[in-house]
């Protein structure tokens, strides 16, 4: 985009040199200017006249932020001053500070005033009643700049150590949440150079000046660099201002250059020539902004954007600049509900960044409250009680109701093993194997492929000019797959990782507009399903297998295992408007349907994260409240069901309460869960890649033990120095004392685990000798019997404990355990009789015997029929 040299507005003389700061009301109908003299400016917007002047006011005032009511100024004397626009007088003190202010900043619902000094301390102050006051000191240096996200649930402090430190407000404590390093440099606070984090009107992001020189737009959803704004100034950035919707960014330098900026490709549109410019704001409707200088000078520029550009100004609220922007790339490749008859994705411009806006004010109301409520009216939540308008930012908000009918809503697609984009990075595809990642690099991307095990395979990498963004990885090859641009369709690219011929890679086009949703990759097949709404089985050679479309639509993702090919689908809309994810097991080779259709057992409100095959072909899920599941007997049809093997909030690591994380799910192997521990609130990992960690099944029955405090150390008193693992080990001391026979109790509860993991593992293998009686080894069939015995030895120590823990009143419970046991020749009932009458249990021995009797005589044959505790 071609850039425009502007015409010059002529300067208004407003203060003495020094600092001077601008800013116009929210209704733009005013601009508040303040300087270094004791005089405040107030300038009408469209007269051309004299401005009105305030004297009332202190000296050396180096910031400013409005409202349509009033406005706060600070000052070098340590002073925060509230004037009435309705008076045009001062009114009051807000706050008094040992150091010079540096800036205030007002939130959104103007009930709170940020103040940043010299201090090590950032103040939050109440408008209304100044006694309310909130210290946020989990900075270490003195802050430069605060500035509000468009919401008021966080601010960001640009600080002199050069970190911009990010605090949430929406609990009753202002909680730092993320440093973000790298970006800005180090500045004094009277320095006139910039290091604002200035937040694009979208919310999703904010722009900041580089000790480069450069503009750098940073993500909130992950804090990663986005896009950066480059090859526009030569000298030290002083001042950067989002246009109201978005769509331009006016900055100016020490090199004497205000620049206007294109949002969407970062190109300069408009160039003014002025020194000194160290403040600027937009008017928040017309094509009108103005800017201070450190000359005292104030410039009011009417057609601020030239001609050729200004239409940018009326669009609608654009998005931030991301490299790959989830909000775009969701809009592209998720089908929208239908609302009214009409189906979202047949609108014009459909994708286009432009529209993006008119997407999303279909598909989100602006009847619901703010999402932080002031439960007990105490004023402390920032935005409580703050109504959305029909003017707010859609981004971010919940789907609303439309008349008396609540929307369905699709779960989207994803990919297994895959991660979004994180700045220019993202992982293709993580799994025992090893992983694939890619970096964009604007004209095209770099493909890592690396591998765990070096001695069976090599690491390679590639430049990739067709841009995959989605990849599987095997023992046997690499899978890639691309979407699809203007001028050419979506690619499926596989490479293996060893071939007796010369070249043995292809790729396939899929038909035009046809995208990949999600695809899998096992020894004998290529699965990828595609928003044509079809399923595209291929050979390992690139042959066309088998093409369907599966009942269950929009496809959300696939996984295989061998001949076993797992889809899952968007199916009828429950009660909570969430549609009900269904999925589909068939044999591919065999022409077999497993499960037709049957639902995924997930709680209300819950997603799947990810879907995969152990390593013995049992379909696996991750679900979004931390549970893993597995598929039993889903060889037959309609008798599968999920079983959960694991609960991660109930692991014992997580047992003290003060240690959070997440999980991101690798593979089921070994009968342990492979993932990758996620700290600090992440949902995905990032570089450099992170070691796996594994995790033994544990089938959730019970609360995980609480840890107790340890009483103080004699020596030096301390109660806080202890690590989870020794209160663990103190607790269940403190229970083998005596406590309601608590080491019993953890005895026989690990008993009861082993018993239904092993039984569980029994089932799963039954299943697959039977279903492959004629091929299955005498291995199998071995390890089988093997974990019949397992079960029963289990079984014998569970009624151990029953014996040794319990009196005559617990014989029936241990008669039971008796009754669970697998062995038919009597052997493990003879063994039971010993160990009953090692502890004088002489009733439950004769139920013991009376119960071999009946099984010998052929009594109590449903028992004997029943050899599935599943």
């Amino acid at each position: 985009m071609a850039s425009l040299i502007a015409s010059r507005p002529r300067p208004r003389p407003a203060h003495t040199q020094g600092s001077t700061r601008c800013a116009y009301t929210p209704d733009g109908s005013k601009l508040v200017t303040v300087g270094s003299n004791n005089t405040i400016r107030l300038y009408k917007t469209g007269f051309d006249g004299e401005p009105t002047n305030i004297d009332d006011c202190q000296e050396q005032n180096l910031a400013v932020s409005t409202s349509n009511d009033f406005f706060v100024v600070g000052s070098e004397d340590g002073t925060v001053s509230y004037y009435s626009l309705e008076s045009n007088l001062f009114d009051r003190f807000l706050l008094r500070t040992s150091l010079p202010v540096r800036d205030v900043a007002l939130t959104p619902d103007n009930k709170w005033c940020a103040v940043a000094s010299d201090e090590l301390t950032v103040k939050l102050v109440g408008i209304e009643d100044n006694t309310k006051l909130l210290n946020l000191n989990g900075h270490g240096k003195p802050t430069k700049h605060l500035t509000f996200d468009p919401k008021g649930s966080m601010l960001t402090l640009s600080c002199t150590d050069g970190v911009i430190y990010v605090y949430s407000l929406t609990a009753e404590h202002p909680e730092l949440i993320r440093k973000v390093d790298g970006v800005i440099g180090r500045l004094e606070t009277e320095s006139e150079a910039s290091c604002r984090a200035v937040w694009h009107p979208d919310g999703r992001a904010f722009a900041v000046p580089t000790p480069t020189r450069d503009i750098q737009v940073v993500s909130k959803n992950d804090w990663e660099k986005q896009r950066v704004f480059t090859n526009g100034h030569s000298g030290d950035i002083t001042a950067l201002a989002w246009s109201p919707n978005g769509a331009l960014l006016a900055s100016a330098a020490k090199d004497k250059k205000l620049l206007v900026w294109s949002t969407k490709d970062q190109s300069v549109v408009a160039r003014y020539e002025y020194p000194n410019v160290i403040d600027i704001a937009w008017h928040p409707t017309k094509n009108l902004a103005s800017f201070t200088t450190s000359d005292g000078e104030v410039f009011i520029c009417p057609e601020f954007v030239p001609e050729q550009f200004a239409s940018m100004l009326s669009l609608p609220k654009q998005p931030a600049p991301f490299i790959h922007d989830p909000l775009a790339e969701l809009t592209l490749n998720g089908r929208r509900p239908e609302t009214n008859g009409t189906n979202l994705a047949s609108r014009p411009r459909r994708g286009s960044l432009d529209s993006l806006d008119d997407l999303l004010d279909a598909d989100y109301g602006d009847d619901d409250d703010g999402f932080v409520v002031d439960d007990d009216g105490a004023g402390y939540t920032l935005n409580a009680g703050r109504k959305r308008g029909a003017n707010d930012d859609p981004f971010g908000q919940r789907p609303s109701k439309r008349g008396n009918f609540v929307q369905p809503q699709h779960h989207v697609s994803f990919q297994p093993g895959s991660t979004p984009w994180r700045g220019n990075r993202k992982y293709l595809c993580l799994n025992l194997i090893g992983f694939v990642w890619t970096v964009d690099q604007d004209s095209h991307n770099t493909v890592t492929v690396e591998f765990y095990d070096h001695e069976f395979h090599r690491d390679f990498h590639f430049t990739d000019t067709f841009l995959y963004d989605k990849a599987c990885l095997n023992e046997k090859g690499t899978l890639f797959s691309c979407p699809p641009k203007e001028d050419s369709p979506a690619v499926v690219f596989y490479r293996p990782h060893e071939t007796w011929t010369q070249r043995s890679d292809w790729h396939i086009e899929l038909p035009k507009g046809e995208a990949v949703l999600a695809m899998s990759l096992s020894e004998t097949f290529i699965t990828v399903t595609t928003t044509g709404n079809y399923v595209r089985i291929y050979t390992l050679f690139g042959i066309p297998y088998r093409v369907y479309r599966p009942k269950s639509t929009p496809i959300v993702t696939c996984a295989s295992w061998r001949d076993y090919v797992l889809t899952m689908g968007n199916g009828p809309v429950g009660a909570d408007g969430m549609c009900r994810l269904l999925y589909s097991i068939e044999n591919i080779k065999r022409d077999e349907i497993c499960q037709n259709e049957d639902t995924v057992a997930l709680p209300e409100g819950a997603t799947v994260k990810s879907v995969f095959f152990s390593d013995n072909g049992d379909p696996c899920i991750y679900d979004s409240t931390g549970t893993l599941l597995t598929l039993l007997h889903w060889r037959q049809p309609s008798r599968a069901s999920w079983i959960p093997v694991l609960d991660t909030k109930l692991l014992p690591r997580l047992a003290s309460g003060r240690k959070h994380e997440n999980y991101f799910p690798i593979a089921v192997a070994d009968n342990k869960f492979h993932c990758i521990i996620l700290k600090g609130g992440d949902q995905y990992p990032y570089f450099p890649r992170p070691l796996l960690s594994e995790f033994e099944f544990s089938i959730p029955l019970s609360s995980a033990p609480r840890p107790r405090k340890k009483k103080p150390n004699n020596l030096d008193g301390n109660e806080n120095e202890h690590s989870d693992d020794e209160m663990l080990d103190s607790d269940a001391e403190d229970n083998a004392d005596g406590e309601g026979g608590g080491k019993a109790d953890n005895e026989a509860l690990a008993l009861t685990q082993s018993y239904l993991l092993k039984s569980l593992h029994t089932a799963q293998l039954s299943d697959m000798v039977s279903s492959s009686s004629s091929r299955s080894s005498a291995s199998q069939r071995a390890l089988l019997a093997r974990l019949q015995l397992d079960i029963d030895k289990t079984l014998l120590q569970l009624l151990a404990v029953e014996c040794r823990e319990g009196g005559e009143e617990r014989g029936m419970r241990a008669l039971d355990v008796v009754r669970l046991m697998r062995d038919r020749s009597g052997r493990m009932l003879e063994a039971a009789g010993k160990v009953a009458e090692r502890y004088g249990h002489s009733v439950l021995v004769a139920k013991i015997r009376e119960l071999g009797e009946e099984r010998v005589s052929g009594i109590g044959g449903e028992e004997e029929e029943d050899d599935d505790e599943f």
